[in-house]
């Protein structure tokens, strides 16, 4: 009868037994043809829906049954219907074609996309990576570029899963999966009310700092900067004392510096010019908060590596690294220099 075909009971190989633990020669082909035979049960309507002849689906069938080492199909004169390995297989093999599927219009839609480039920023207000972007969008007139506000922790989580493409920050705690190379030593200040004391000042020893409240940082957020701050005043001999409270943004402590009920340090690169506030640069001695490009470890993305290049033109063209090498010697504890974790550097 056309629609039925008889076969004796499959019995596994020497080979298929091996290739069951290790990696099968099955074909896509085998398991569509395999899931269209199981939908319909009738070999002459199952190699009509494939555009094949009856007996080259029989064929690919026996050589699938062969490979797994097990019968998928019981079939007599009568009747075709799966074995329970059939269905079991048929799960399987069905979630592999629509994975197969799913994999190939990702292709094709990467294939013909814009291209894009995600970008991890600690807070909007620091102008170094919008600088670097800047010269990375001249570079690419198209590239979209879609920035992600997040601490330096996070941003090394996305990194390394693939939701960021580079980022920026201290890379003092980076992971091995997640490569940096310095770019900027940024002179640290202390951000004031205008009517405090410190506004008076040219400049602000960090010792002077010892009887302020200092507002800090969620440490889930930046535990790299508050570390930074408070190795810097323990450089100096004292602990400091710690506002009754957080932040989460440089935006989000403007009303409580601005009240005077506690004093910020921030970088330079990240001053607001929001009235009622001041920026003074911190010395005895003068710190300098080391910012890296982050990007994950190994990724050949052509893009990347522009933003690296860019980042570096940068850095050099406006001597983000030049004026602390110029300065006059200062020992580690003085927080001149970057630790060795944060002067780390590995290719693209």
């Amino acid at each position: 009868m056309g629609g039925l075909e008889s076969t004796s009971k499959i019995q596994p190989t020497p080979s298929s037994r091996h290739e069951v633990r290790g990696v099968s020669r099955m074909e896509l082909r085998q398991l569509r043809y395999f899931v269209t035979l199981a939908e319909e049960l009738h070999f002459g309507r199952a190699a009509a829906r494939e555009h094949i002849v009856q007996s080259a689906l029989s064929q690919q069938l026996q050589r699938l049954e062969r490979e797994l080492g097990v019968l998928l199909m019981q079939r007599t004169t009568h009747h075709v219907q799966l074995s329970a390995a059939g269905v079991a297989f048929l799960i399987e093999a069905r979630e592999i074609l629509a994975h197969v599927e799913r994999a190939a219009v990702a292709a094709r839609r990467a294939a013909h996309a814009t291209p894009t480039l995600r970008v991890g920023i600690v807070d909007a207000s620091y102008t170094s990576m919008p600088l670097i972007l800047h010269e990375v969008q001249h570079r690419y007139p198209d590239l979209e570029i879609h920035q992600v506000e997040v601490g330096v922790p996070e941003q090394f989580q996305r990194l390394v899963d693939g939701r960021l493409d580079v980022g920026l920050g201290r890379a003092s705690l980076a992971p091995p999966t997640v490569a940096s190379e310095l770019l900027r030593l940024d002179p640290l200040g202390v951000l004031v009310a205008e009517e405090h004391d410190f506004a008076r000042l040219a400049a602000v020893p960090v010792a002077t700092l010892a009887t302020e409240p200092l507002l800090f940082a969620e440490d889930e957020r930046a535990p790299e900067f508050n570390q930074f701050i408070v190795q810097m005043c323990r450089s100096v001999g004292f602990a400091p004392t710690l506002y009754r409270g957080t932040v989460d943004s440089i935006r989000a402590s403007a009303d409580l510096v601005r009240q005077g009920r506690c004093v910020l340090c921030v970088p330079s690169s990240c001053a607001p010019t929001a009235t009622g506030m001041v920026w003074r640069p911190l010395v005895e001695p003068p710190s300098r908060y080391p910012w890296s490009l982050l990007w994950r470890a190994g990724d050949p993305s052509e893009l990347v590596r522009a933003a690296l290049e860019c980042a570096r033109a940068l850095s050099q063209r406006l001597g983000w690294l030049v004026s602390a090498q110029s300065s006059p010697a200062a020992t580690p504890a003085e927080g001149l220099l970057p630790d060795k974790e944060d002067a780390g550097c590995a290719s693209a």
